[in-house]
């Protein structure tokens, strides 16, 4: 079995990061804040408790719940703030019907336009994939699953499917944070990765395509196992 992820007990260090946008900045903190649940569903956010934790001043905190409240993650209540949006669990499977085709788009066009230093670093993920595999360790995932979705997008090249699937894959981080540990494997789920990966640093279009399929695929049965659980199946 998966080894528990633990809540992270403090957010990451933002000092090394002086030329990233502040609202960049606050947006990865706060959907961290958000997909681990140090803000549960349903909770309301303040801006001013959030500028004082993160060090961050308010208005590049409201940009950031701005772009969270396109996503999806927050709720914004007119008079009465932001709010931390519950998590749909039937909602999922409608996410994963529309996910599958422009993950695959994405794939396909990655493989078909990676050149070396994409190429390389694709390697390099598969290998941290295979690691997370190896020891079980969810942590190493985690970190390499987020590096290899933006790299993807990036390395493809196609501004209406990177916008596509922005919010589709916020869900589903909070999705997998939740349910994946009792009703994903681990193992299973970084070896597809890991064969993504090393398709696309092969320019190999098609396994680039027919793999992340399988990822999609992968990630249906795990939610229909978790809907099942909860009587919703």
């Amino acid at each position: 079995m998966m080894q528990p992820m633990n809540r992270p007990s403090s957010l990451p260090d933002v000092s090394d990061n002086d030329d990233e946008p502040q609202s960049r900045i606050a947006y990865r903190l706060i959907e961290a804040m958000i997909v681990t649940h140090e803000l549960p569903p349903g909770s309301r956010i303040s801006e001013a408790t959030l500028s004082a934790k993160l060090g961050i001043g308010r208005t590049p905190i409201r940009e950031a719940l701005q772009r969270l409240s396109f996503e999806g993650t927050v709720r914004i209540v007119p008079r009465s703030g932001a709010f931390v949006s519950e998590i749909d669990l039937v909602d999922q499977l409608a996410m994963i019907e529309v996910r599958k085709g422009i993950e695959n788009v994405l794939a396909g066009r990655a493989a078909r336009f990676a050149g070396e230093p994409e190429r390389k670093r694709f390697r390099e993920l598969a290998l941290m994939f295979e690691k997370s595999a190896a020891n079980n360790d969810g942590h190493i995932f985690v970190e390499a699953d987020r590096e290899f979705n933006s790299l993807i997008v990036a390395t493809a090249r196609n501004k209406y499917a990177a916008q596509a699937i922005t919010p589709i894959e916020a869900q589903t981080r909070r999705f997998w944070y939740v349910h994946f540990k009792q009703f994903g494997d681990l193992q299973r789920v970084c070896t597809l990765h890991a064969f993504v990966a090393r398709k696309i640093a092969a320019n190999d279009e098609a396994g680039a395509r027919e793999g992340s399929d399988k990822i999609v695929d992968y990630a249906e049965e795990y939610t229909r196992k978790t809907l099942m659980f909860f009587g919703m199946g």
